[in-house]
């Protein structure tokens, strides 16, 4: 198998577009989902280590203002409140206070993933369908967690791709055909 080499971020867009997809929404909408899981979760880490500070209070305000305006709400997804707005194509999860275009959310997948993507992306399909929705929603971050590409811990691992070892998955996946 050949190896392949990704930061968390975009595994994690992935991944939790594959959950969303489970979960019931549709492709665009889940693309868009994962999109901003991978944000906060990236916005999260990064101020844990010092690298980003905290956005000042009247940008927050602003932010929130403009959400207001859009109708915006709150979607609860892998332990994350995230900002949504429905639109006439479906809900759209906001960054800033704009929705997620899921065009580029696919563009930013086949970048990153390159001709591994529908192999990628099959085997949490499967991975995801082993489980029921509800065991699903409340394991889709710790099976993340485990099965995430290697990388030097904090700052030292920031940003950088490590090995995604899909054997982690396959090996999940028989266990869970074993039970």
């Amino acid at each position: 198998m050949v190896e392949i080499r990704v930061n968390r971020a975009p595994f994690l867009t992935l991944w939790a577009a594959v959950v969303a997809r489970r979960l019931g929404y549709d492709e665009d909408e889940a693309v868009t989902l994962g999109r901003a899981i991978a944000g906060l979760t990236a916005q999260a880490k990064g101020r844990r280590l010092g690298i980003y500070e905290p956005r000042p209070a009247e940008e927050r305000e602003k932010t929130a203002e403009e959400r207001g305006k859009l109708g915006a709400e709150g979607v609860e997804f892998m332990e994350r409140l995230v900002p949504c707005v429905r639109t006439e194509k479906g809900l759209r999860a906001l960054e800033g206070a704009l929705p997620v275009d899921p065009e580029s959310v696919r563009r930013y997948l086949v970048g990153k993933f390159k001709e591994s993507l529908g192999l990628v992306e099959a085997k949490l399909t499967e991975l995801a369908a082993s489980y029921s929705r509800e065991d699903l929603k409340r394991q889709a971050m710790s099976l993340y967690a485990r099965l995430r590409p290697d990388v030097p811990a904090g700052e030292a691992g920031w940003g950088r791709a490590g090995v995604l070892d899909l054997s982690r998955v396959d090996a999940l996946l028989t266990t869970r055909q074993s039970s």
